[in-house]
């Protein structure tokens, strides 16, 4: 990315350009905030692997039971000849399996996940079975045989999971790029791996702008608004487990910004305010950052969030957005431009958001080129189709509607709007738990 004032800096982008051009901004090899650290694997939750993982074990380990019941060897003479009764020679649990070579025409008793007996090869499980078989052939009692109802339905090799079907030894469990969730962490501890290597967390550095902002729990003067923008970015950048440093809130003043600017690119990986970089008069961000580093563009063909710079500060070319001020703005420009860097710079080659598509359940306003994010509500029918509507006024400093939203509608540049059945391409809103 040639990042120019001249190339990029007064040229409104496309969505698609504005992407691209942030993301060639990321180099092509490992970074150095994506520099491993160590981790034990109760601490790894939401991390970045930064190796690939090859299965040490066969998982599971050994062919074993999937059902309660009897396992035992299948007639060489075929299925007709399965017999009914069946004479146990002893008893095979999960940690404690049946020692020696069931002899031919016995069963054992086995509970799910206990390894299978040599000489077994299917399972047939207990809601099958009738205790007792008087006929069984070298039975003591009745206590130790049991009769197969229904014998005619059991196959050859049922209820057996065989060892390493789930992840064979050697083979690559988890390439490194993936991000550390709930059943990840599962996967590795069932392979016996306790420490990873997960990229190191980026520290990232925020503030908001504007003399009308106030810190919640200050007294709110007649002309202020409370920072609500700080906040916001608080949560998205912790979802993706991101090192935040706040640094309050600026006043409009060009050498507080320039300061402020300066000192973050020494020690953050990533810079980011919100407001001050539009076309009025008491906006510092583009002046001070013309002075601390280079602009590479500012305004982007969507609705919200058209006022966006981009650029890099100081030597240490550290990148930076300077975001709109309205809270919805933040958001939506976060979850479009901010997101898809980090985690790039985190090691996540070739991540996307999650994109489905549902029919509106109204009609829905949109400016032919743009691309509109409207706040939206998506559900299913009883035949499971997809339908969305908004959640009402879409102005871009209205934070309720983020609230009641449970996805973004994105409408293309070319439309004009989205009629009452037409299909339209939806974002859940992943970032949320829960």
């Amino acid at each position: 990315m040639s990042l120019s004032c001249f190339d990029l800096g007064e040229r409104m982008l496309s969505v698609d350009e504005a992407l691209a051009a942030i993301l060639g901004f990321a180099p092509t090899q490992a970074p150095a905030p994506a520099m491993p650290e160590r981790l034990p694997l109760a601490a790894a939750l939401g991390r970045v692997l930064a190796e690939d993982i090859a299965s040490p074990i066969d998982v599971p380990q050994n062919t074993n039971a999937a059902m309660d019941g009897i396992a035992l060897a299948w007639p060489a003479s075929g299925k007709d000849a399965l017999p009914e009764a069946w004479p146990l020679v002893g008893d095979a649990l999960a940690g404690h399996g049946y020692r020696g070579e069931v002899p031919a025409r016995t069963a054992v008793r086995i509970t799910t996940g206990a390894p299978l007996p040599l000489g077994t090869d299917t399972v047939i499980m207990s809601e099958q079975l009738e205790e007792g078989a008087p006929d069984a052939p070298g039975a003591q009692d009745a206590r130790e045989r049991v009769r197969v109802t229904r014998p005619e339905t059991v196959k050859l090799g049922q209820h057996v999971r065989k060892a390493g079907e789930d992840v064979p030894r050697g083979a690559v469990a988890l390439t490194s790029g993936t991000r550390l969730a709930a059943e990840h962490l599962g996967l590795l501890a069932s392979l016996g791996v306790d420490r990873v290597s997960v990229s190191r967390r980026l520290r990232v550095a925020i503030f908001s702008t504007g003399d009308e902002v106030t810190a919640p729990g200050r007294p709110l003067p007649a002309d202020g608004i409370f920072d609500a923008n700080r906040f916001s970015l608080h949560g998205l950048l912790g979802a993706l487990g991101v090192e935040v440093t706040d640094l309050g809130i600026l006043a409009d003043s060009s050498e507080a910004m320039v300061a402020a600017l300066r000192e973050a690119a020494v020690s953050a990986d990533m810079v980011i305010t919100s407001g001050g970089v539009s076309v009025g008069q008491a906006d510092w961000i583009k002046p001070a950052l013309a002075e601390t580093g280079e602009l590479g563009f500012w305004r982007i063909a969507m609705r919200p969030g058209r006022p966006l710079a981009f650029g890099r500060l100081g030597h240490e070319r550290v990148p930076f957005f300077g975001l709109p001020g309205n809270p919805v703005a933040v958001m939506v420009t976060f979850l479009q431009f901010v997101q898809p860097l980090i985690r790039r710079l985190q090691g996540e080659e070739g991540w996307q958001p999650t994109r489905i598509t549902a029919r509106a359940e109204e009609p829905l306003k949109s400016r032919a080129g743009r691309v509109d994010f409207l706040r939206g509500v998506y559900h299913a029918d009883e035949e499971g189709q997809l339908w969305v509507r908004s959640t009402g006024r879409q102005g871009s400093g209205i934070l309720s509607s983020m609230v009641a939203a449970n996805c973004l509608i994105e409408i293309a540049a070319p439309s004009a709007g989205i009629a009452t059945g037409e299909t339209v391409t939806l974002q859940p809103l992943m970032h949320r738990c829960g």
